[in-house]
């Protein structure tokens, strides 16, 4: 991924315009998926977790192969992820319980059969992206045997729940990430958070932000997407989301 949050001449790190993405997660209703499509984020995902409000059941609408597909697990079964991969044709998974690196060295390892079987690309393998919980005790360090194994990391808030408790995490925490692994960056992103945003992508800690992950601060109800809220906030920060698509 390119960075454009460098220094200029005065040393002060300039706002990103690159290519910071953006995730809608939780859907839930097929007439507010589309809709949602319709305002072209980059990433939309599907909670396959019965305990969660926003857990999804049927099929996806079709979507624009623009928009990539992601399902979001809570410590299921290896078997279980690639059957959902294959019935929704998944472009990410999202583990977001306590899968080990081993966990998902052996999930790799099946998705990459599966891309084969496919059509013996492995470039098309269906990606891996771990959700760790950060708070002020988060060691960074735990990130280093999950390198090898994952394509993605996504920072959230640690709380009671696995995800969608509704609040954030001091993203300062983040500048002493020291990585390359792009990350997805969530916990209560919400239309307030505006001058909070351009503060932190004008900082060192966006240097491999690759998304931002938004769910419950834009919902009327678990599940069901404010539009008009979503369309403003895109609005606000397309050129900071994401770089023109091909």
């Amino acid at each position: 991924m390119k960075n454009t949050s460098e220094k200029n001449t005065d040393g002060i790190h300039e706002v990103r315009t690159d290519s910071i993405r953006l995730k809608v997660c939780g859907m839930k209703y097929p007439e507010n998926i589309q809709a949602v499509a319709a305002l072209e984020p980059d990433y939309l995902g599907f909670i396959f977790w019965g305990p969660s409000k926003r857990f999804y059941q049927g099929n996806i609408p079709v979507l624009s192969p623009s928009i990539k597909k992601v399902g979001v697990f809570v410590d299921s079964s290896i078997s279980e992820i690639v059957d959902l991969v294959e019935r929704h044709d998944l472009y990410a998974v999202q583990l977001h319980g306590t899968e080990s690196s081993q966990f998902c060295r052996l999930l790799k390892g099946h998705l990459e059969t599966l891309a084969q079987r496919r059509n013996g690309n492995l470039d098309s393998t269906v990606k891996i992206i771990k959700v760790f919980g950060v708070d002020r005790n988060f060691d960074l360090a735990i990130l280093n045997e999950f390198e090898p194994v994952c394509d993605f990391y996504l920072f959230d808030t640690k709380g009671p729940l696995p995800g969608g408790n509704g609040y954030g995490f001091d993203w300062e925490l983040l500048e002493s990430y020291k990585g390359s692994k792009p990350f997805f960056l969530s916990g209560g992103i919400g239309p307030e958070d505006e001058v909070k945003l351009k503060k932190f992508l004008s900082s060192p800690a966006s240097l491999h932000c690759h998304a931002l992950d938004v769910n419950s601060k834009f919902e009327e109800r678990p599940g069901l997407k404010d539009i008009e809220s979503l369309r403003t906030f895109i609005k606000n920060h397309r050129g900071g989301f994401r770089s023109p698509k091909a």
